[in-house]
């Protein structure tokens, strides 16, 4: 397959991480423009970051989805597990934003200012649906990317971006609601209109590919038991990933300046998001293409040109006024807040590079059921971040700085060790990162 074909392939996931990632800058542009700006956008940083942790065991339903449903069978069986886990989590949203479980984690476990915490209650319960949501979107997703249909992905996102920018802005016009009530409002109408949107796309290959009368795929069928224990290092991996989060925001919330970094941390999350948003489809796309015969070869070329273009990104926007205009202009930043972004965003300058070789390795190992070394690779990640973070934390280091160096190194740690793995469970014969298969 030639490169340009990859690429065609790719650039429709690619739109939608894409999208998706200009979903948080466009919210927080808006809550910058409204009352006790500072404060609100720590609060909504934090609704974010415990939603999308909470959330975390489905995010991979993506992954899983591509690579497990074949016939009706399995798309009945991953959709009866993929409710399971809505229930599941939803109730999980409940305990803790409506009962004093709420307080022992923000107030106690996180060490949030108060001022921040009274306003991430009411955030949070407006979520309260926002893993369910992003479950059955997740699931669907990966359906239409297992049937080569990444474009009805993009436009999934582009509908998600439309319905929750039209929201934030329309409560900020036309009520006087804190910025973090139009922003979880927004958050929450997005992913809800993504998920209705995705149940209308798959609709024809269920008629199809997918229906009742379609042939049922060679080999033994699906099980209940195999499709967990497939999933559940994904879940872990998902979670030990987005634990960092809450990792970060407790640290920033211990050290100097706390509700200002509190404040700077999403809009810095927000730029290694958006320039990360090219590797988060790799996984997907090396899962599906992978199945082709001689494929390692070129998914590896345009892996790498892609690691190498993601660094030229950054530095682009490290090294040109781009980061400025972001943060002062786009994000209307105090200057205070603005300015410890604009000091640490340059501290990740490799970040979306090495992400890039995460998904290519993640995409590989799944692509061999070797879902486990995914698992200890992100409880790698997870265990050198806080290492620094807790070694900052002693040491009074600044805030923000500490969580760079700390999620730099955990994710060139975890590269190291899937690279390991890859080469140990692929049978790879060649040196670290110039690997051609010779599958047993």
């Amino acid at each position: 397959m030639r490169q340009r074909d990859i690429f065609w392939f790719w650039v429709p996931l690619f739109a939608s991480w894409l999208l998706m990632t200009a979903e948080g800058p466009t919210i927080s542009a808006v809550i910058n423009r409204l009352p006790n700006e500072v404060v609100m956008l720590a609060a909504a940083g934090i609704v974010i970051s415990l939603s999308v942790t909470i959330e975390s065991p489905i995010i991979n339903l993506l992954a899983t989805s591509t690579a497990l449903i074949k016939d009706r069978a399995s798309y009945l069986l991953v959709r009866k597990f993929t409710i399971h886990w809505m229930i599941l989590l939803t109730a999980v949203t409940l305990l803790i934003a409506f009962t004093p479980v709420f307080d022992v984690i923000i107030v106690g476990w996180l060490d949030v200012p108060r001022e921040v915490a009274r306003w991430v209650r009411p955030g949070l319960q407006i979520m309260t649906f926002w893993s369910a949501a992003i479950g059955w979107r997740r699931f669907l997703q990966g359906v239409l990317i297992r049937f080569n249909q990444t474009r009805k992905v993009a436009w999934g996102t582009a509908v998600r971006l439309l319905i929750s920018g039209s929201v934030v802005v329309g409560l900020a016009l036309a009520t006087d609601w804190p910025g973090i009530i139009d922003g979880a409002a927004a958050w929450m109408a997005g992913v809800l209109a993504e998920a209705l949107y995705a149940t209308w796309a798959v609709r024809p290959l269920l008629r199809n590919e997918l229906s009742p009368a379609s042939v049922a795929a060679d080999g033994a069928p699906l099980t209940y038991r195999a499709l967990f224990w497939f999933h559940l290092p994904l879940a872990g991996t998902s979670l030990l990933s987005l634990l960092a989060q809450p990792l970060v925001t407790s640290s920033l919330a211990r050290l100097s300046q706390p509700t200002n970094s509190l404040a700077a941390w999403p809009i810095l999350f927000q730029i290694t998001l958006m320039t990360r948003a090219a590797a988060f489809s790799l996984p997907e796309i090396v899962i599906a293409l992978s199945k082709k015969p001689d494929m390692f070869r070129p998914l590896h070329t345009f892996s790498f040109r892609m690691t190498g273009g993601l660094v030229l990104l950054m530095a682009l926007i490290v090294f040109t006024p781009a980061a400025g205009f972001y943060i002062f202009v786009v994000q209307d930043m105090t200057p205070l807040v603005g300015e410890l972004a604009q000091a640490s965003v340059r501290l990740f300058l490799f970040f979306p590079a090495l992400a890039a070789i995460t998904s290519w390795l993640r995409g590989l190992l799944i692509n061999d059921e070797a879902t486990k070394s995914i698992n200890m690779g992100m409880a790698i990640n997870l265990g050198v971040t806080a290492v620094i973070i807790i070694i900052g934390v002693i040491n009074k280091l600044p805030g923000l700085p500490t969580a760079a160096i700390a999620l730099n190194l955990a994710s060139l740690i975890e590269n190291i060790y899937l690279a390991l793995r890859a080469k140990q469970v692929l049978t790879l014969e060649l040196p670290l990162f110039e690997m051609k298969a010779v599958r047993n």
